[in-house]
């Protein structure tokens, strides 16, 4: 059965690249869903996209109908004005973060989804909970690789 729900997210990257990582929060009726992650190696943009990622991959069922509050432009109009569309047509040929992109656009097509651009730290209670989640994460120990960002710079460094 298809459920109503509001995500709000934010991604955090202290240093631009650096250590990095993002909140989510989910909401849907009486039930409420913290996630968060830190990563060694990233950038904000990546966070960002990635908490989006992260929500849409914890829903349960396919066709609900998702709401999501996000402070990066980057994000919302990628999708909202149809650029990751465009993208992915062309084979995301010269643009960053494909390999996020890609799994983005699994889980988008899985739901109705609405992007709502609000602005960052505007005392949006669940927006700052995101954002302290993000800052919160990338402070951890023992923080994860980012793979996609750290093998896609390894072999941007490459000389043969």
């Amino acid at each position: 059965m298809a459920s109503k729900i509001i995500m709000y997210t934010d991604g955090a990257a202290r240093g631009n690249p650096g250590p990095g990582g993002y909140g989510t929060v989910l909401i849907s009726g009486k039930y409420r869903k913290e996630l968060s992650e830190g990563f060694r190696l990233t950038t904000n943009n990546r966070m960002e996209l990635l908490a989006v990622i992260v929500g849409l991959e914890a829903l349960k069922n396919e066709g609900n109908f998702v709401t999501i509050y996000s402070d990066s432009k980057y994000v919302v109009d990628s999708v909202e004005k149809g650029w990751v569309f465009n993208w992915e047509k062309k084979g995301y040929k010269g643009k960053k973060n494909s390999d996020l992109w890609k799994r983005f656009l699994i889980s988008y097509r899985k739901h109705k989804i609405k992007f709502i651009w609000v602005k960052g730290h505007a005392n949006i209670p669940e927006n700052e909970r995101c954002d302290t989640l993000a800052v919160e994460a990338s402070k951890k120990s023992n923080l994860k690789i980012d793979e996609g960002y750290e093998n896609a710079n390894n072999n941007d460094n490459m000389l043969f």
